[in-house]
């Protein structure tokens, strides 16, 4: 199955710092994949490569397509949706879905209109009458219309209201997903999504710490709720991340087998975001 997208050796410098440093990894076609990280981590710089909008060294391909030099033929079935929706404050919003359907040959207009009447949109709103919220579906209503094979989200649901933000992905994955469309997400709000997803790429100063699909993290990390007379037996297990929760020790551990842990107390699999903290705090090879 060729990729949708293949990394290899990815790097990029800023002003002599390293954004990325020799970044590898894959990403399947009919997927979900979260690329999580903080604030500079190399997120966005990675989404910057992939949508051909920098240069970088190393070997890298979306589509089968190189971004740096076949970005037009690229971007007819790549859609993206940025941290900040800007859009001319004076712009209509039957003027957005003009403007798309006149340069992008995918955009079914007729579908755009169809998720709109399902908002207080209004096709002569203008764009600086409308809320951060309105502007965020605005923009979903323009991606959702065009037929693209990979969905490019940096941070989409960025100041939205908790509402907001779960019509944001229900509608996602109601209207977009099938077997042939990816996604790749960059969110803070990794609890809100990470029932979405179907593989995590953990991103730490430029480097991939962590490349998984969602559904083997179960057999891989346990995260284990300590009984205070079994903690030095625990400890002795060698966890990769310790800290304490309303009292509570807990140890996070890797490839340890479920009976040895169970002895020692209340044994779970961890959720991604909490796997990110210890992943990135702890000492895991």
């Amino acid at each position: 199955m060729t990729a949708i997208i293949s990394a290899i050796g990815l790097s990029k410098k800023y002003r002599g710092k390293q954004a990325l440093d020799s970044v590898s990894f894959t990403v399947a076609p009919g997927r979900i994949v979260g690329l999580i990280g903080r604030n500079g981590a190399g997120k966005t710089t990675a989404l910057k490569a992939i949508l051909g909008l920098t240069p970088y060294a190393g070997q890298l391909r979306v589509l089968g397509l190189d971004p740096s030099t076949q970005r037009d033929a690229l971007m007819r079935d790549v859609a993206f949706i940025a941290d900040t929706a800007v859009l001319p404050k004076w712009l209509r919003v039957r003027q957005a879905l003009d403007y798309v359907e006149g340069v992008h040959a995918g955009f079914q207009r007729a579908r755009a209109a169809e998720f709109l009447r399902t908002t207080e949109l209004r096709m002569d709103s203008r764009v600086r009458e409308l809320s951060k919220g309105m502007v965020t579906q605005l923009h979903l209503a323009l991606v959702l219309a065009i037929r693209a094979r990979l969905l490019v989200l940096d941070e989409p649901t960025l100041g939205l209201d908790l509402l907001s933000r779960r019509q944001f992905y229900d509608t996602l994955l109601n209207d977009y997903m099938d077997g042939e469309r990816t996604i790749l997400v960059t969110t803070h709000q990794v609890e809100e999504i990470e029932h979405i997803l179907t593989d995590v790429l953990f991103i730490e100063q430029g480097r991939i710490v962590l490349e998984a699909e969602v559904e083997t993290l179960g057999s891989r990390y346990q995260q284990l709720h300590v009984r205070p007379d079994a903690l030095e037996a625990a400890r002795a297990l060698k966890p990769f991340h310790e800290r304490s929760v309303f009292g509570r020790t807990v140890l996070f551990f890797e490839n340890q087998p479920l009976e040895t842990l169970a002895a020692l107390g209340e044994v779970g699999t961890p959720g991604i975001a909490d796997l990110f903290v210890a992943r990135l705090q702890g000492t895991a090879p």
